[in-house]
């Protein structure tokens, strides 16, 4: 069972920074790996993705503010998240599958991920 969990969540103003990583207890070079969130009221959607051989892909709401990345030698994730804004506010996910994965259309959903870590909160203030 792959095991994962996040940590770096807070609380910070806008315009600040925060570093998410996600432990994993597998060899994450073998899966396509992502960061999602979900804040109240409203659905989980897919934040970035990286695959096996370090393409990345993000959400147009995040696109040139956050960046994913990962350490093979330590089997973590990572998400430097940059320009924060009080819509960022949510629960942050990690997420790995197949690398067919990455190249899902369900992907950004997040319906086509098989393990999930328990979250960290990041919270916006204005």
């Amino acid at each position: 069972q792959v095991q994962l969990v996040e940590s770096g969540g807070g609380s910070v103003q806008a315009g600040g920074s925060l570093r998410l990583s996600c432990a994993a207890s597998t060899d994450i070079r073998r899966y396509c790996m992502g960061w999602f969130r979900q804040s109240p009221g409203k659905e989980r959607e897919g934040v970035a993705r990286i695959d096996r051989a370090g393409s990345t892909r993000y959400a147009d709401s995040v696109k040139g503010r956050f960046t994913i990345s990962k350490d093979n030698a330590k089997n973590t994730l990572y998400l430097q998240m940059d320009s924060l804004e009080p819509g960022d506010t949510a629960m942050y996910y990690c997420a790995a599958a197949g690398d067919y994965a990455c190249y899902s259309g369900s992907f950004w959903s997040g319906n086509g991920m098989a393990h999930w870590g328990k979250g960290t909160l990041v919270t916006i203030s204005s």
